[in-house]
Formats: structure tokens, C-alpha cells, sequence
């Protein structure tokens, strides 16, 4: 059976037993629309309406009810198989296939594999590297590293770190346009933004004293959070960074924090935190064990808001 339509009845049966697509949705990590196509194509495939669906609740068909129970059963099935088959082995091994955001092929993830690679030589880790969402059940992943703010359509499955972000440029720039100290200032300056995955028009401030909405006009945008890293250090602009990737600059003197009595936080005043979140509830041995290398690696990390 295809992994495809794995994913199409669990999407069914989720659905069926949280009477809910959205909440279903949560529950898989997934998008209410992706969940909907998933039981469309399962519909398509078994030849028969299986929910039906209004705007205040969702009952199933008589053929729903009857491929309900067969349903149930085989994913139960499946569950058995993949636990049986985890304990024929102490080790584990095979394929862990993951998404990440680029930034964190600057240093953090490339240590942590080679470290985890050192305890699990059996287990091969496979990343793709992009700022945009992917996919997880069509690229078949074990799951996806995140950043910045979860969407409501997704189950945090993992929390790996929180953190905070703020505005960084590098000494000569700020040598060479001044430092501003509050946001409106920033008007003057050359600000840099990230655009993946989405653009943000207004940034949030928050400070002891203040919080205020501030509407950015970039001199320079880029699809890449390592391009903006990069450009910042090499004094292009001002950008906003994450304090765990830019506070090692400015101990070491190639970055220094400016408007610096402010933090930037979602509209609702909420810091940011890297996540992991699932394509399904179960993960193999390997990808489990290695989620919890990313976490171990992640706590390593100084809390910047405890400063």
C-alpha cells in the first residue's frame, strides 16, 4: 500500500473521530485544505461518498461507517507492524529525512549530525535545506524544522528552543550612517529583510517603556536567511536576526544590537521559538533519536531572554 494512501485514510479516520476538519487538521499538522483533497482522492479511490459534509457537522455515509471500521483496523494494523519491527533491532538504522531552514546549515545542524552520526552509524540523515514550507507527505519527510511563529493549521509536535530577535548591523556601517536608537529612526537607514516564507509589512516593537507597530521600507530583500545574515555582517544594512545566530557577532565584535531597548515579537507580543512539527504521530527509532540530538543541541543554546 502507497504511502499516499496511508496518509489519505489516517486523514479519514482523523477526521471521523475529531468530527472536525480543522481540528483534524491540528491533530495531523497539516492544512485543513490538504486534509479535505487527502479524503477526495480517498473517495475517488474507493468509488463511494464517504462523509457528508455541511456547515455545522460532518456525517458519514453508510459506506463511510462500513470503511470507518476496515479502516481502523489497518491503521492499528500498521501500528503493531512498525512496533514489532522497532524492536527486532537494538540499533537503529535506514533513512531520517528531514526539512530545515537554511540558516541552521550555518554551523548547527552539519555539528549535529556529525555528532549523532558518531553514536548512530547505522542511520542516514537526510536534509533539504529551504526557508519555504515543504510538504511533508508529498516529500515523504519524518518531519520539518520550523521557525519564527507556528500556524494554527499545525501541530507543534516539538519544541526545540524559544528565542527573541532584534535589530543587528555590523561597526562599519554604523561607523558610516550613525546608530539608530528607536524605530522611527529606521527610516533613515538601509534595512534588510528576510522574505521567506512570507513578508511581514509592519514589524512589532516592544520595549520596557513602549510597543509600537512600525511599517519597514527595505533597501534590500532576499529570499535567503543566510543572505541577510551575511549582509548585515558585511554592513549592507540593518536587519532583524535571531538572537541565538547573531549574539556570538557581537561578542565578537562584527555585529552590534541597535534600537536596542527593543525586542521584535509577533503582533500579539510573542516571542518566536524553533519547532519541530510531524507529518504523522509516529516517527521511527532514528528520526525520534535524532529530534532529540536537534533538542539537546538546541538547549545548549544561551536563553536570551533571561538577559
Amino acid at each position: 500500500m502507497s504511502l499516499k494512501l496511508m496518509w489519505e485514510i489516517r486523514a479519514f479516520c482523523t477526521v471521523v473521530d475529531k468530527h472536525s476538519f480543522i481540528h483534524a487538521a491540528r491533530m495531523l499538522g497539516r492544512s485543513p485544505s490538504a486534509v479535505t483533497r487527502a479524503i477526495q482522492h480517498l473517495e475517488l479511490a474507493v468509488g463511494a461518498e464517504l462523509i457528508l459534509r455541511t456547515h455545522k457537522q460532518l456525517t458519514l455515509t453508510a459506506a463511510g461507517e462500513c470503511y470507518y471500521a476496515f479502516a481502523k483496523q489497518l491503521l492499528a494494523t500498521q501500528a503493531a507492524a512498525e512496533d514489532q519491527l522497532a524492536e527486532l533491532g537494538n540499533s537503529p538504522q535506514g533513512w531520517v529525512r528531514i526539512s530545515a531552514p537554511e540558516i541552521l546549515a550555518l554551523g548547527f545542524l552539519p555539528k549535529t549530525v556529525a555528532r549523532f552520526s558518531r553514536d548512530y552509524p547505522n542511520v542516514q540523515i537526510d536534509i533539504r535545506f529551504s526557508d519555504k514550507s515543504i510538504d511533508l507527505i508529498q516529500e515523504t519527510l519524518d518531519f520539518s524544522i520550523r521557525g519564527s511563529f507556528p500556524q494554527s493549521s499545525e501541530l507543534i509536535g516539538y519544541r526545540l528552543w524559544d528565542y527573541r530577535r532584534y535589530l543587528y548591523a555590523a561597526p562599519d556601517y554604523l561607523a558610516r550612517m550613525g546608530t539608530p536608537g528607536e524605530p522611527e529612526e529606521l527610516a533613515r537607514h538601509d534595512v534588510i529583510i528576510h522574505t521567506a516564507p512570507r513578508i511581514l509589512r509592519d514589524w512589532h516593537f516592544v520595549s520596557p517603556a513602549r510597543t509600537l507597530s512600525h511599517t519597514i521600507k527595505p533597501r534590500h530583500r532576499f529570499t535567503s536567511g543566510i543572505a541577510t545574515f551575511q549582509s548585515a555582517l558585511e554592513g549592507a544594512g540593518i536587519a532583524r536576526l535571531a538572537s541565538w545566530l547573531a549574539e556570538p557577532e557581537v561578542a565578537a565584535g562584527r555585529l552590534v544590537r541597535v534600537c536596542a531597548d527593543y525586542r521584535l515579537a509577533s503582533s500579539k507580543g510573542l516571542d518566536p521559538s524553533i519547532h519541530a512539527v510531524y507529518g504523522s504521530p509516529r516517527l521511527s527509532k532514528g528520526a525520534r533519536l535524532f529530534l532529540e540530538a536537534i533538542r539537546q543541541q538546541g538547549s545548549a543554546i544561551p536563553d536570551e531572554r533571561a538577559a
